[in-house]
């Protein structure tokens, strides 16, 4: 489980505590169940992740909600991925290459519901971008309608493996993977995706 889980899972079994001293038992019994859903909700698996350094991963949880060129003018244009967490996906984000993090931004803003497109634009986030040996690609870490913080644990200039667990979303929100020209897009709409498992793309021959 992510540390970041436990204040939230003993916010509700403290009071559990209490409520079973005074034999309050349905109220007990709902704050039980509520850290059991964020203890399930921080989870934090082990996955065993690709090392081909031509392929880029999924580095989240989810449902791939928009596919799009950046540029649709420009033959080159890189191809935005992303990616919807629902409150019941795994929240841990994973680097989608190996290599360098040679930019970190944070950009503050709105709270749309993570779905919509403009969240992309509007929506408080993180971006990030990773040089490999082979490309560079870029993702960001963005804020929802009840994720209200999202967390990144690198810093510029970190060496990061591929599917090296890099932060996390808080609840339910988006993550959009920007795939360079050089890389053939293998995911379609619609399609879920599991951080560090799901090749997104690969190296053009």
């Amino acid at each position: 489980m992510a540390k970041e889980g436990t204040p939230f899972i003993a916010i509700f079994l403290l009071p559990a505590a209490l409520f079973f001293f005074l034999h309050w038992w349905v109220a007990a019994i709902l704050c039980l169940l509520l850290a059991a859903f964020m203890a399930f909700f921080f989870r934090d698996p082990e996955r065993t992740c690709p090392v081909d350094e031509t392929l880029v991963l999924s580095p989240a949880d989810g449902r791939v909600v928009m596919l799009t060129a950046v540029d649709p003018n420009t033959a080159d244009s890189p191809v935005q991925v992303s990616i919807f967490l629902s409150p019941l996906n795994v929240h841990i984000n994973r680097s989608p290459i190996a290599g360098e993090i040679t930019d970190f931004a944070y950009k503050p803003g709105a709270f749309h519901v993570a779905s919509r497109d403009i969240a992309s634009i509007e929506n408080e986030q993180n971006i990030v971008t990773v040089k490999g040996r082979y490309f560079t690609v870029g993702f960001r870490q963005i804020a929802g309608l009840l994720a209200r913080r999202v967390v990144f644990w690198k810093k510029k200039g970190d060496h990061v493996a591929m599917g090296e667990r890099i932060g996390l979303m808080k609840f339910s929100s988006r993550m959009d993977v920007l795939l360079p020209a050089e890389i053939e897009v293998l995911v379609q709409l619609g399609d879920r995706v599991v951080g560090g498992i799901t090749v997104i793309g690969r190296l053009k021959p």
